[in-house]
């Protein structure tokens, strides 16, 4: 019965409104305005189904209830698939007229659903181009009070899996709600999401209630699946997130979804992986891997056995360089880092196996030297960071005083020549029991460090008057000068410093 009134409804409206515009017979562009909405209750929400003729251009107003807001969604169009966005389009506007702002623009290129919100008016123009074609337009808009929400009804999840239901499921679904879920895995995943149950009005353009899957972070970032009706679908992300929208319309309300995902390792890893960074190993094992020696992920440890991994369609550890047994040495003037996956078997006797035994030896060399460069220009001038070097990560930074408490941001900022600039150069690493030492500071006119350069540090020692180097403090290299210009330069001058990075004990 609430499928037959809702037919009704659209036929009620839709007849005259065609009618009026003279969508059926128009040859050239036709004048058309009409007001939708506003306060009466039947106007609280409604649904057109439009067939566009060539060379139209007509214009809606969609007017807001007193203290309420306005969502107006397009989702189903047929526009002419070779028209250009310049020629035939759906404009959305921001108030009772095309002068308000643009909130979009719609054309057959567009690979999303677009819906637009107001806590004002909402103008729709549709223009046309003159190619012969049946063109097609769905818009639902409806009324809902600012500040309300419903609950469960979207969020964010980031761990490797987990699950999402639509609000009251296994119950019917609320009416005239819009849920975004935001999925967001780590990066080098993709993302699996299998909908276990969806039970939604059917249709066989999904114009009524229906659920929207998109490729990346946001409701623009690619379509990659609109559903409704009874169905079980599973859809697989390019990269490390996707965003799943349920829209719902005032009628027929059945049980919403209930959907799961898995992160999905996007490279191949035939046995191990290994890479390094300044705070933590990343060790990545595949799982058919393990199953080749009939181990599961239950059968593997580090060091310390209460690091425990992260098990998708591979098994990975994330190791911290100051933690789960990890074994630090120090070796001309070199630091290596070392940890050991151990499979143990799952013995069927205390006294024999016929397991072998593997251990999966991680071993992270970290070189010492690294080198960070900055520019600054004088002549009442400008001072901009520019990047950092190395396996460590490593960055220098400028300050206004010597209690480098705030790092300067601004872009450009402007110096005097001969003011006194602080500068730091910062290691990032989760080992306490390192230090930064300044090897050479020199500075040049050009970003190459072609001739002529000027050093102000050369061997960890002063090679300027005005330079001062400050005592080792940890993880950060300090020192100040008194900011010059290159003579018969511009007023540009590069630093950069070579530095080493050394545990604490190598003297």
């Amino acid at each position: 019965m609430e499928a037959m009134r809702r037919l009704v409804l659209l036929a009620v409206f839709i007849v005259p409104c065609l009618a009026e515009l003279n969508w059926t017979k128009s040859e050239g562009k036709s004048s058309c305005q009409s007001s939708l909405g506003g306060s009466s209750q039947s106007d609280a929400h409604r649904a057109l189904i439009l067939q566009l003729n060539p060379n139209e251009d007509c214009t809606w107003t969609v007017e807001r209830p007193e203290n309420k807001n306005i969502r107006i969604i397009f989702s189903h169009f047929q526009l002419d698939p070779d028209g250009s966005c310049e020629s035939e389009y759906i404009k959305v506007f921001d108030g009772n007229s095309t002068n308000g702002s643009l909130l979009g623009q719609i054309c057959s290129k567009h690979d999303y659903i677009p819906v637009f919100e107001s806590s004002s008016s909402l103008t729709v123009q549709i223009i046309t181009d003159s190619v012969r074609l049946q063109r097609t337009v769905f818009i639902f808009y409806y009324s809902f009070p600012s500040g309300t929400s419903i609950p469960n009804c979207g969020g964010y999840l980031d761990s490797l899996e987990g699950s999402f239901t639509s609000p009251n499921y296994p119950n019917p679904h609320p009416e005239l709600a819009y849920c975004v879920w935001h999925i967001q895995v780590e990066k080098g995943y993709k993302i699996k999401l299998n909908f276990r149950d969806v039970f939604l009005e059917g249709d066989e353009h999904c114009r009524f209630d229906f659920i929207a899957v998109y490729d990346g972070p946001s409701t623009t970032t690619g379509l990659i699946g609109q559903v409704c009706g009874y169905v079980r679908p599973t859809f697989e992300s390019s990269s490390d997130s996707l965003t799943v929208v349920l829209s719902t319309d005032y009628a027929n309300s059945y049980r919403g979804f209930s959907a799961s995902y898995t992160s999905i390792y996007a490279e191949n890893i035939n046995t191990t992986s290994l890479t390094c960074s300044s705070d933590k190993m990343r060790a990545i094992i595949s799982k058919s891997y393990l199953e080749s020696f009939t181990y599961s992920e239950n059968n593997i440890q580090l060091n310390d056995p209460t690091c425990r991994p992260k098990i998708s369609n591979v098994v990975e550890f994330s190791i911290p360089l100051d933690g789960c047994g990890t074994i630090k040495k120090v070796e001309d003037h070199s630091v290596t880092y070392t940890n050991i996956i151990t499979l143990i078997p799952s013995p069927t006797s205390q006294v024999i196996t016929r397991q072998k035994h593997l251990q999966i030896v991680l071993k992270c060399e970290m070189e010492s030297n690294s080198t960070v460069e900055m520019m600054y220009i004088t002549e009442d001038d400008v001072i901009q960071n520019q990047s950092a070097l190395g396996k460590y990560n490593t960055s220098m930074a400028l300050f206004e005083t010597d209690s480098f408490e705030q790092p300067i941001l601004e872009s450009p900022y402007y110096v005097d020549l001969n003011q006194t600039l602080f500068v730091q150069v910062s290691l990032r690493t989760s080992d306490p029991n390192l230090v930064v030492f300044l090897d050479t500071c020199s500075a040049s006119p050009t970003p190459d460090f072609a001739s002529p350069t000027y050093d102000l540090i050369k061997r960890g020692c002063s090679q300027d008057e005005t330079c001062k180097v400050y005592p080792l403090s940890g993880h950060y290299g300090r020192f100040q000068f008194n900011a010059f210009k290159f003579l018969r330069r511009l007023g540009s001058v590069y630093l950069q410093c070579k530095i080493l990075i050394c545990d604490h004990s190598d003297h």
